[in-house]
């Protein structure tokens, strides 16, 4: 069973750090990418940043560019979100995503179950 679990969530002021982790199981690791996601309240659930576990390669969204960094433990099957310089427009439920095609060739999509990030003015 393909399971996702995100855990660093937390309240901080603007400007500080938190650092988000999701830990996966249940498919081989190094063989598919990690994506964030985040939905604030009334807004539709965006991508923020992915890292692909084969090649290293990472994806940013441009409002998070130079402030967040992606990366992952392979041996813990975990991928972390280092978020720093936060801001209150950071405030969202932060997901993670892995998502292939299986051998079937149907679209699998797995989600964690979120975790609150709250950025204080």
């Amino acid at each position: 069973e393909v399971q996702l679990v995100e855990s660093g969530g937390g309240l901080v002021e603007s400007g500080g750090s938190l650092r988000l982790s999701c830990a996966a199981s249940g498919f081989t690791f190094d063989d598919y990418a990690i994506a964030w996601f985040r939905q604030a309240p009334g807004k539709e659930r965006e991508g923020v940043s992915a890292i692909s576990n084969s090649d290293g390669s990472v994806y940013y969204e441009d409002s998070v560019k130079g402030r967040f960094t992606i990366f992952s433990d392979n041996a813990k099957n975990t991928v972390y979100l280092q978020m720093n310089s936060l801001k209150p427009e950071d405030t969202a439920v932060y997901y993670c995503n892995a998502d292939w095609v299986d051998g079937t060739g149907a679209y699998r999509a797995y989600w964690g179950q979120g975790t609150q990030v709250t950025v204080s003015s």
